[in-house]
């Protein structure tokens, strides 16, 4: 079998889940036997483009002339049985499923955000999670308030490219839905459902899990949604000391919080940007990982990657945060406020009671995104966190193992190539 992987990789300077999970994939199949011939763009190529492509750039979320030219090329030469697309902005366009389709080339996509809706994919706006375009045929909200990298202009772009697309999306042959909330939400934006299949992500195995830390370890870009100042608000509550050490790993807006904290007091500790290494080891180090996630965060890496070392999480009752953790916490429609998700997640299931406002999980812990809820359930993560250590990997060897995701991606290759489903 041979694929077409085609990937705009996001800049290393921002950590991306993404782009991990595009790496691994790869590897995977590879390992897998199957002939992978990736067609990545890097965001990191643009400051060193010509002036013609730069000039160019504006319409490249649109139509990327230069990315379907490459593309049909590749497609020509080595006839490829699938695409599978993950993020194509700003270097590759939609217009690559288009490209594909002339070619008679079927396409699959991963669903890694919500920007076939909204402009800046993650439905969070001025803190708090925002829903102003959905259902409309053009996102003028987005452009209002400077959605998409804080300018009306290019939101306006994007806003303009998620309309002109909205057939391009409908057309492709099969979504591969990280998680059923996702599913829903594709579902929502009008694709069948009979070309959506459920397949999360997964990583490597680390091996055999190392013996379990101390403390607690955030790592996370460092930006509004993704909760650190949530976390920090939370940790503040407790005395110096009280729960071990807080580690918080990532880079962004925000490092300043973290750099102000780890001055004020001795148990926050900035690590930093970590590599792979820094990870793992970060990970080993600590007891419990959290995820403090402010917008409705799809799959978060880092939550499998806690796992494959035995790692329990806990995390906000957001997005797909209580499915990873196997959290006895309903799905809880976009836009839900924190009142509710308390409700919802109290006393959940597990044996012993949770205090109200912690739901337990199979892996984990999830609570509603407000501070009081998160500082409640930081000693209660530590003090449970060698009792799911064992059944965090157990989850993870089940459910997010290379072995388990892979043979589910090669079945899903199969069958779309057998059975192409053009529009």
């Amino acid at each position: 079998m041979r694929i077409v992987v085609a990937h705009n990789r996001y800049r290393e300077a921002q950590p991306s889940g993404e782009n991990t999970i595009v790496d691994s994939e790869i590897a995977q199949l590879t390992a897998a036997g199957v002939e992978v011939l990736p067609f990545i763009r890097s965001s990191d190529e643009i400051p060193s483009m010509s002036k013609v492509a730069k000039a160019l750039l504006p319409i490249s979320p649109i139509w990327a002339p230069r990315a379907q030219h490459d593309l049909s090329r590749l497609l020509t030469e080595h006839r490829p049985d699938v695409l599978h697309l993950h993020n194509p902005y700003p270097l590759l366009s939609p217009w690559v499923v288009r490209t594909a389709h002339r070619h008679g080339v079927p396409v699959v996509q991963t669903v890694h955000n919500y920007r076939q809706v909204c402009s800046s994919g993650i439905y969070f706006r001025d803190g708090v999670i925002c829903q102003d375009c959905k259902g409309r045929a053009f996102g003028v909200p987005a452009i209002k308030h400077r959605c998409y990298r804080d300018s009306a202009a290019q939101s306006a772009l994007m806003a303009t490219t998620l309309a002109v697309h909205r057939g391009t999306w409908r057309s492709v042959d099969r979504y591969i839905a990280l998680t059923s909330a996702i599913a829903d939400h594709l579902r929502d934006y009008g694709i069948p459902g009979d070309r959506i299949v459920v397949k999360p992500n997964s990583v490597p195995d680390p091996g055999r899990p190392a013996p379990l830390g101390d403390g607690f370890l955030y790592m996370a870009r460092l930006s509004p949604e993704k909760g650190v100042d949530l976390l920090l608000d939370a940790w503040r509550r407790h005395p110096v000391g009280a729960l071990g050490t807080l580690r918080v790993a990532g880079d962004g807006e925000l490092r300043p919080l973290v750099e102000a904290a780890a001055a004020e007091r001795p148990d926050v500790v900035y690590l930093g940007q970590l590599d792979r290494a820094g990870v793992q080891a970060a990970v080993e180090a600590s007891a419990v990982v959290i995820v403090a996630a402010m917008w409705h965060d799809v799959l978060p890496t880092v939550i499998i990657e806690a796992l494959a070392s035995g790692r329990p999480v806990l995390g906000t009752a957001l997005g797909g945060i209580p499915y990873l953790l196997g959290a006895d916490a309903p799905h809880e429609p976009a836009g839900t406020g924190p009142a509710e998700i308390a409700s919802a997640v109290a006393g959940g299931g597990g044996g012993s009671p949770m205090p109200a406002g912690i739901g337990l999980g199979e892996a984990g812990w999830v609570v509603a995104p407000e501070p009081a809820a998160l500082a409640a359930a930081l000693p209660v993560a530590r003090a449970g966190a060698s009792g799911l250590t064992m059944a965090a990997r157990a989850r993870y060897e089940r459910i997010f193992h290379p072995d388990v995701v892979t043979k589910q991606l090669l079945d899903i290759y199969a069958g779309l190539a057998r059975t192409p489903n053009h529009v």
